[in-house]
């Protein structure tokens, strides 16, 4: 009898704590208005900066999407070529023909 009786609690037991993990509860009020609900398939906008910082011996152009730097492009004084430096790796690259 008593190994019937430890046989039937212990998957009760194993659904009862399946139901408390499935349950979930309401945000408190502070927790409700610290995030905005986003629907389903609808884009996020993303705030867009162009930076310019101009010096004697250049100007640079930066722009950021979100926080995230994009594109870097230095146009040196003078006579040079202007370049891009690539953000993750800090390459540089030149456009030879520009049409």
């Amino acid at each position: 009898m008593c190994i019937m009786r430890s046989s039937l609690i212990l998957p009760l037991f194993l659904a009862g704590l399946s139901l408390c993990q499935a349950q979930t509860t309401a945000p408190s009020p502070a927790q409700a208005g610290a995030t905005r609900p986003v629907a389903v398939g609808m884009a996020v906008e993303k705030r867009t900066e162009r930076i310019h910082i101009e010096d004697a011996g250049s100007s640079i152009d930066e722009l950021r999407v979100g926080g995230e730097t994009r594109s870097i492009t230095v146009q040196p004084k003078g006579d040079m070529p202007s370049y891009q430096v690539h953000p993750g790796s800090g390459q540089r690259s030149w456009k030879i023909a520009i049409f």
